[in-house]
């Protein structure tokens, strides 16, 4: 009866061009509205919120991204396809400097740790920019 449930499912279009535009990369912690399905048809949206850990297949039609949170202790990962009908919207919530372009180490590592380290990244770029607006006076 499973199969019955996706042909009712009215795809919207997704501007496939707007999905290209967003330029978000391993390190910087997304917010990804996704639409689920309930009862009689009707969809809710959820939002997802973590780290991007990997990008794959650049903006092609099969393009991917893994987004990683910690939720009650335990790490959830999802695996969302760029141009999914059933993505609402992604929001780039913190942008962030990793030095790879796969963060699959994170996955060993402690909340704590990736958190410090994203947030002395994010420090140093805070920083630099003030330095500059500094500079011109």
């Amino acid at each position: 009866m499973a199969g019955n449930k996706i042909n009712l499912i009215k795809f919207s279009p997704v501007d496939i061009e707007a999905r290209k535009k967003i330029d978000f990369k391993a390190g910087d912690t997304v917010n990804v509205w996704s639409k689920i399905l309930e009862e009689k048809g009707k969809f809710r949206l959820q939002a997802f919120e973590g780290i991007v850990l990997a990008r794959k297949h650049g903006r092609e039609a099969g393009a991917t991204f893994t987004v990683r949170k910690v939720a009650s202790g335990v790490g959830v990962e999802r695996i969302f396809p760029l141009y999914s009908p059933m993505i609402d919207k992604i929001e780039i919530t913190k942008k962030s400097r990793a030095r790879r372009s796969k963060l699959y180490y994170i996955r060993t590592k402690a909340v704590k740790d990736v958190r410090g380290k994203m947030r002395a990244v994010t420090n140093q770029i805070g920083a630099e920019e003030e330095v500059v607006e500094k500079a011109p006076e």
